[in-house]
């Protein structure tokens, strides 16, 4: 990745930070993709008795994922500690009244994604929903999540394709020479680079959705009330004056169909599994367990 395209974290964070209150107001594509997720869940055979939520915003996959292992023990890890509050209860959100009590066993970390602050082994199931897509280094990220996986431990996440809101990335090119929307990775790159941090049976898939807005300003607002600021190095520094705000708009107008703008979302799903070994290649021998299933 060219420097222009790297993430600047510390935006990712102020970013985050700002939006944590407005967040579940917009967030929809982000609640339906994590409902498709665990919809996947009931087809694994995998009983986990530590989750780790990667990247777990306003806590949304928690009941998900307690509605699926009741008895194990939810690590809840995201950049922004705002996030983090609001996962945690402390300023709930409008889904989170309408749930029972959290449960005990959950934990609650403010943590980087590319630096997982856990011990090697110590995760049965990480799950990462929409999180990826903010990292620089994919294969550090996967190789952190491998280390800290347990044998045969299940990776689980979803992140953005390049075809991601790429009418915005239109719009602008026409504009200036600067980059608006971050660039994704395509799923055969992610796919080699689970393969590279030793992860065995990667499955990889994708499927296209398409938000509609009135007005390109709509999107953005949208964007920025889930702090989804573009935080590239080769961003804008400072705001665009209004006449390329205006061009922008007058280019976007060129998309309308039926009435609204498109804004499409390429998402891509994968799971894979941690091989039956420590990271430092030793082999791992298991004995049954009368009563207990395995995947």
């Amino acid at each position: 990745m060219t420097d222009a395209f790297l993430i600047d974290k510390q935006q990712v964070r102020r970013s985050f930070e700002r939006a944590a209150k407005s967040y579940d107001q917009v967030a929809v594509l982000q609640r339906l993709v994590a409902d498709r997720m665990a919809e996947r869940l009931q087809f694994i055979k995998h009983r986990p008795s530590v989750i780790l939520d990667a990247g777990c915003g306003t806590g949304y996959a928690r009941p998900l994922l307690q509605g699926h292992y009741a008895d194990a023990r939810l690590i809840s890890l995201d950049l922004a500690l705002g996030m983090l509050h609001i996962a945690r209860g402390e300023r709930p959100s409008w889904w989170q009244k309408m749930l029972p009590a959290k449960s005990a066993s959950s934990t609650y970390i403010c943590g980087d994604l590319e630096a997982l602050p856990l011990q090697s082994g110590s995760v049965d199931l990480l799950w990462s929903s929409l999180a990826l897509q903010w990292c620089n280094d994919l294969d550090a990220a996967f190789s952190g999540m491998r280390r800290v996986l347990a044998p045969n431990g299940l990776l689980m996440f979803s992140t953005f394709g390049p075809d991601t809101l790429r009418e915005l990335r239109q719009a602008f090119a026409k504009v200036d020479g600067y980059h608006h929307v971050s660039r994704f990775q395509d799923m055969h790159d992610i796919g080699d680079a689970l393969m590279r941090a030793g992860f065995a049976e990667p499955v990889m898939d994708m499927e296209y959705f398409t938000l509609t807005y009135d007005s390109a300003s709509g999107l953005m607002r949208d964007l920025k009330a889930l702090g989804a600021h573009n935080a590239t190095q080769g961003r804008r520094q400072g705001l665009a004056g209004k006449s390329a705000w205006k061009r922008m708009e007058s280019e976007y107008e060129k998309l309308r169909q039926d009435g609204k703008l498109p804004a499409t979302y390429e998402v891509i799903y994968g799971h894979a599994w941690a091989p039956n070994q420590l990271p430092d290649g030793r082999q791992v021998v298991q004995m049954p367990v009368p009563g207990q299933r395995g995947r």
